[in-house]
């Protein structure tokens, strides 16, 4: 078992690598030319790495940390060679990502049993793919699922929801077009502990063009299911596009914003540059990043470890 277990891992690891191929080319090709006729690290090779990991989307407050850090290394050892930044570097950013106090965090309370995720994000970010994907993880542990169908105002999101229930062999609730959303995550979870499930995943809209709607909205999804599961959700995952950079970092303040977010998922980094994100939003704001999309297959959206995060970052093709 011990070995298969291995074997899964190992194609998960070289799933990450090639998922942010895009991103550790771009930042090494950068670096290499940053360090060009440089021996030891001085201010000027430390002025091109800001530069660098600012423009790789880590973000201006993350990367003046990093920078602190190596300055205090520089300054401690005297001697810094530039053929030692990138082991600096890897170890740095491990250790800002370890500093998040929920770094690490597990997959789901098993104790909470249905386990409520309440699904959070704005349109096109890959919201519906994340949650079937979920749901097939889910049951290939032998979980039951049941999927909820709370963003009523459009049609594509409870017909491509319905897909993926019908994919994934898993029960979802709907309502018309148009519905309370609220109506259909009561329904939701009012069916699950119905069923016995294990875990429940609602969807809702996302819309952020007036905060007040959203987080009222929120709120009221929040209060019906609570009727039913006093301390649900358990989880509000908050899913993020890692390929718009910055764009994520601000819809992640406005939904942290409007309400609770305690996970994170940030998706389609295999097809950009902006990997580093995912440093810059961990770091920022203190909220475990828990899932990342590294590919198109059910199994490409995996749980996030900040160190071989880092080492698939810092790996040299």
């Amino acid at each position: 078992m011990s070995w298969f277990k291995n074997i899964f891992k190992k194609e998960e690891k070289e799933t990450l690598d090639k998922g942010l191929e895009k991103s550790s080319q771009g930042f090494f090709e950068k670096m290499t030319k940053a360090v060009v006729g440089k021996s030891k690290v001085d201010d000027e090779v430390l002025d091109n790495l800001e530069e660098i990991l600012i423009a790789s989307d880590v973000g201006a407050s993350t990367t003046i940390k990093i920078i602190e850090r190596i300055e205090e290394r520089v300054a401690r050892d005297k001697y810094v060679s530039v053929s030692e930044l990138d082991k600096i570097l890897r170890e740095e950013i491990s250790g800002l990502l370890l500093e998040n106090p929920h770094a690490g965090t597990g997959n789901i309370d098993t104790s909470k049993k249905p386990y409520v995720i309440m699904v959070v994000g704005v349109n096109g970010v890959g919201k519906t793919t994340t949650i079937g994907k979920l749901a097939h993880q889910f049951t290939s542990e032998g979980k039951k699922v049941v999927l909820g169908a709370a963003d009523t105002f459009r049609a594509a999101a409870v017909d491509q929801l319905v897909i993926w229930s019908e994919r994934v062999g898993v029960p979802i609730v709907k309502q018309e077009m148009g519905s309370d959303p609220a109506s259909v995550a009561f329904d939701t979870v009012q069916s699950a502990v119905a069923q016995n499930a294990d875990v429940v995943i609602i969807d809702t809209a996302g819309r952020l063009h007036n905060k007040i709607n959203l987080m009222n909205e929120l709120s009221k999804i929040k209060r019906v299911m609570q009727k039913v599961i006093p301390d649900a959700p358990h989880e509000i995952l908050l899913v993020l596009d890692g390929s718009t950079g910055q764009n994520a970092f601000e819809q992640a303040k406005q939904f942290t914003a409007a309400t609770e977010v305690n996970a994170l998922a940030v998706t389609k980094l295999d097809g950009t540059a902006k990997g580093g994100v995912v440093i810059g939003i961990s770091d920022q704001f203190q909220i475990p990043v828990k899932y990342i999309g590294v590919g198109e297959k059910m199994q490409d959206l995996q749980l996030f470890n900040g160190t071989e995060f880092v080492d698939s970052f810092f790996k040299k093709r």
